[in-house]
C-alpha cells in the first residue's frame, strides 16, 4: 500500500474518484441535497452565483473524503453529511476568493463567477457559503469537529496571504513553496478526511492517519496543479494555462527552473517575474525552460512522493474496500495529468 496501485487496464473507463463515489453514494446525494437546500437565500443573486461554481463539474473529492473516512470509522448517524456539505462550502469560498484575488477569468472551463457578477458579489457570496459552512459544524453537534474545520478555515486563509506576499520573489524556496501549499490546499484535504473520522469514532488511530493522508494527498494535488500551468495539458482540464506565470507565482516549477537556469535565462525569470513587464512571447519561452531544466517532471515526481507517502498513511488503517479506493484516487491524482 505504500505506493499507489497503478490502474488495470479494465479500470480505465472508471476513474478512482468514481469508484469512490459508488462506494459513499447514498450519502453523497444527501450531501448534494443538503448543499442546495443551504444555498437557499431572498436574495436571487446568491443562489445564482454559487451554483455557476458548485454545479460546473467539479468532483466533490474533499466532502467525499469526510464521507469516506466517516464510514471507515463505522459512522452510523446523520451528521457526516452536514461535515461534508460544509467543506464543500469551505472549499467554494476560497474558490471565488481566489478568482478575486488572482483576478482570474476561466474556472473549471467556464466564465468565472467574478467576470459574470463581479469582484464585490464573488467576494460576498463566498463569505455567505462560510457562513453557511459554519451553521452545518455547530448542527452537527461534535466541538472537535468544529475545530478542526473552522482551523482550516483560518490556515487556508493564512497560505492565499502567504502566497500573495510572495508572487514576485524569486528569493521564495522549496521550503516556503510547501509551507504555502500544505495551508491553502493541503490542510482542507486533511481536515475534510479527520473531521469525518473524528465524527465517527473521535480522535485517535484512525484520526491521525487520515489527517496524514489527507495532508499529503493535497500536497500531490497541488504539485500537479502547478507543473500543469506550464503544460497544455491544462487547457484541455478547461483551465487557463500560464495563469501562475502572468501573476507572478512562484511556484516550485519556477524554483526548480531558476535554480537551474544560465545567465541569460535568470535575466529573463527577474524580468519576467520580478520586475516586469512581460511580453507576449514570455509564456512560451518560460514553458520552454521549465522543460529544458526537467522542473516539470521532477515537480511530478515530488507529487508521486506525495501520493505514496498518502498510501502509507493508509497501512495505518485496517483493510477495506475503501482503503484500496482511496489508494487508488492518491495515484490518480498524479495520473490525471496525462
Amino acid at each position: 500500500m505504500s505506493v499507489p496501485p497503478r490502474l488495470r487496464r479494465s479500470e480505465a473507463d472508471v476513474s478512482p474518484v468514481e469508484r469512490l463515489h459508488a462506494l459513499v453514494a447514498a450519502d453523497m446525494r444527501t450531501t448534494d441535497m443538503l448543499i442546495h437546500e443551504r444555498l437557499a437565500s431572498a436574495v436571487a443573486m446568491i443562489p445564482d452565483l454559487a451554483k455557476h461554481l458548485i454545479d460546473s463539474g467539479g468532483k466533490r473529492l474533499r466532502p467525499l473524503l469526510t464521507l469516506a473516512a466517516a464510514t471507515m470509522g463505522g459512522y452510523s448517524g446523520h451528521d457526516h453529511a452536514k461535515l461534508a456539505a460544509a467543506v464543500e462550502f469551505i472549499h467554494t469560498a476560497t474558490l471565488l476568493h481566489d478568482d478575486v484575488v488572482d483576478e482570474s477569468s476561466l474556472r473549471r472551463g467556464k466564465v468565472s463567477a467574478n467576470i459574470v457578477w463581479g469582484n464585490k458579489a464573488s467576494v460576498l457570496v463566498g463569505d455567505f457559503l462560510l457562513s453557511r459552512a459554519f451553521e452545518l459544524m455547530v448542527e452537527s453537534g461534535e466541538l472537535e469537529v468544529l475545530r478542526i474545520l473552522s482551523r482550516a478555515a483560518a490556515v487556508i486563509s493564512e497560505g492565499e496571504v502567504m502566497q500573495l506576499k510572495s508572487a514576485g520573489n524569486l528569493g521564495v524556496n522549496e521550503e516556503h513553496y510547501l509551507r504555502v501549499v500544505s495551508a491553502k490546499t493541503a490542510e482542507l484535504f486533511a481536515a475534510a478526511a479527520e473531521a469525518g473520522a473524528v465524527i465517527a469514532s473521535g480522535k485517535g488511530a484512525l484520526a491521525e492517519a487520515l489527517r496524514d493522508y489527507g495532508m499529503n494527498l493535497g500536497i500531490a494535488f497541488q504539485l500537479v496543479d502547478d507543473a500543469l500551468d506550464y503544460s497544455g495539458r491544462q487547457a484541455l482540464m478547461g483551465k487557463s494555462v500560464g495563469d501562475d506565470f502572468r501573476e507572478g507565482k512562484v511556484t516550485l516549477p519556477v524554483i526548480l527552473a531558476v535554480a537551474r537556469a544560465d545567465e541569460p535565462a535568470k535575466k529573463f525569470w527577474t524580468r519576467a517575474i520580478e520586475t516586469g513587464p512581460q511580453g507576449e512571447a514570455d509564456l512560451d519561452r518560460a514553458i520552454t525552460l521549465v522543460e529544458q531544466t526537467g522542473a516539470i517532471s521532477d515537480t511530478m515526481e515530488r507529487a508521486r512522493g506525495y501520493a505514496c507517502l498518502a498510501c502509507r498513511a493508509l497501512d495505518r488503517v485496517p483493510q477495506s474496500p475503501m482503503r484500496d479506493v482511496l489508494a487508488a484516487v492518491a495515484g490518480f491524482c498524479v495520473e490525471r495529468a496525462y
